[in-house]
């Protein structure tokens, strides 16, 4: 394990922006881990001669979640922990283990292979396992909570022993992409590995409106996980960007959840944005209220707009992307300004579903 210094970080976040970190490192298993805690570039005891007081720290994954603002004065730690297995088995159901470091379509491809049911819905997501839980990600009727059994994490916080502890699915308190370690464990814990229990019985989730229009259109009949896989696979690659194209972080937004009285009200105000019924609560696609709130410096619409070498993608309004250059800055504010025009119009404040790092 070598601890580099200044390095370039422009080929490990999917947005392509230009960033520095003052120390990184690869981890390729639990051990290197280990002896990455008792380094002084990693605790924030560490001397003035190794630049280890008060580090901050960040593990990156596929980098496809993040936005880097500016150079990281802490350690980047690359997640490189890979594996899969079947942990038990039985008739209708298997457990499935990976380590946090696999990349996430690779363990969809696994189960799908397999002909196990449950993720096949989050085909082709950017990102490795490790940001699943954390993100709670989730796509064309499905998300990681219906499935995910145990989250494998090490504490990480200075002074501490980093022990290992196993989360259960409630104590990870998954929510509409988010969850507890974004929150109150937010760069606390490093998530290791996870469990999940996928299923051996057909179990097919394809009511989504967009996946159901690609099947009946297409003729497709789903008899096997892999046909639903397929056709998410499709649909993801004609909606968004390439990132090794274009720089992109895919929905920049998160979509809007209201009370159904709050939903109520801004229905009767605009009766023709689409909305979506889930639970107790009304989703309002954040992508719509982009597309109707356009530039406040008069432009017909955010699709297409470039600010700089910042701009929205032309077919989606909520993917922001870099044209070539754009600093993590100047994405930033374009996200602000967006932000901006559809609190001005709707009184709805978006959020970043992309965790910026400033």
């Amino acid at each position: 394990m070598q601890i580099l210094r200044d390095y370039d970080l422009t080929n490990l976040n999917t947005f392509g922006v230009s960033a520095r970190a003052k120390f990184f490192v690869e981890i390729k298993n639990e051990e290197e881990l280990g002896e990455l805690f008792k380094r002084e570039e990693f605790s924030a005891k560490g001397g003035s001669a190794s630049g280890g007081t008060n580090n901050r720290k960040i593990f990156l994954g596929g980098g496809s979640n993040v936005l880097f603002t500016k150079d990281f004065d802490g350690i980047v730690i690359l997640n490189k922990l890979k594996g899969i297995e079947i942990l038990s088995e039985d008739v209708e159901s298997v457990v499935i283990r990976a380590m946090s470091g696999v990349v996430w379509h690779d363990l969809v491809i696994f189960a799908v292979e397999r002909g196990y049911w449950g993720i096949e819905n989050l085909s082709f997501i950017p990102g490795t396992v490790g940001a699943a839980p954390m993100q709670n990600i989730g796509a064309y009727g499905a998300e990681l909570a219906q499935v995910l059994e145990s989250v494998e994490t090490y504490e990480i916080s200075d002074g501490q022993e980093n022990q290992k502890r196993i989360f259960s699915k409630e104590e990870c308190e998954l929510g509409y992409r988010d969850s507890i370690f974004k929150n109150e464990l937010k760069n606390k814990y490093f998530i290791s590995a996870i469990t999940l229990r996928l299923s051996k019985v057909e179990q097919k989730n394809i009511s989504y409106k967009v996946l159901q229009t690609h099947l009946t259109e297409n003729k497709i009949e789903v008899k096997h996980p892999r046909d639903v896989s397929d056709a998410v696979t499709h649909i993801r690659k004609t909606k968004l960007p390439n990132p090794n194209i274009i720089g992109n972080a895919g929905s920049f937004f998160k979509n809007i959840f209201l009370s159904k009285e709050k939903a109520e009200t801004f229905l009767k105000k605009y009766p023709e944005a689409p909305y979506f019924k889930e639970d107790e609560m009304v989703k309002i696609p954040a992508a719509w209220l982009v597309e109707q709130s356009g530039p406040r410096n008069g432009g017909a619409s955010w699709k297409g707009y470039k600010i700089g070498n910042a701009g929205v993608h032309d077919k989606q309004a909520l993917v922001i992307v870099n044209h070539g250059g754009a600093t993590g800055e100047e994405i930033k504010n374009l996200a602000g300004e967006i932000i901006a025009s559809v609190k001005d119009k709707f009184g709805l404040e978006l959020v970043p579903e992309v965790n910026l790092i400033e």
